[in-house]
C-alpha cells in the first residue's frame, strides 16, 4: 500500500485504505463531514482546557491568550466539548451549507 504524503479529505478515500497505521488521523482532513461545529464565547470560558481534555479527535490547541480553540479540519462535530464544558462556553452550531 503506497505511504499518504500531505493532508487529504476523507472523500477521497478508498475504502481501506491508509488506516494501517495507528495513531495516523492527523495525516487525514475528517471535518467536512461534520453536520454542527463547536463555537467558543470567550466571556464564558474560564480556559480550563476540559474541551481539549475531553476531545477524542485532538482538535483543540492553546492559543497565545491561554484559549483553546478547535481545528475545524479535524473537528467532527461530536459535540462532546460542549457536553464537558463546566461553564457552557462552547455552543454547537449548525454547519453551514
Amino acid at each position: 500500500m503506497p505511504k499518504h504524503e500531505g493532508l487529504v479529505s476523507w472523500k477521497k478515500l478508498l475504502p481501506g485504505m491508509y488506516l494501517d497505521t495507528p495513531g495516523n488521523s492527523r495525516e487525514f482532513k475528517t471535518g467536512d463531514w461534520r453536520a454542527y461545529r463547536p463555537v467558543l464565547d470567550k466571556e464564558k470560558c474560564i480556559k480550563c482546557g476540559m474541551c481539549y481534555i475531553f476531545c477524542p479527535d485532538l482538535c483543540y490547541t492553546k492559543d497565545e491568550e491561554g484559549y483553546y480553540q478547535v481545528d475545524l479540519y479535524y473537528c467532527k462535530g461530536c459535540g462532546i466539548c460542549a457536553a464537558n464544558c463546566p461553564k457552557g462556553a462552547i455552543t454547537m452550531v449548525l454547519e453551514e451549507a
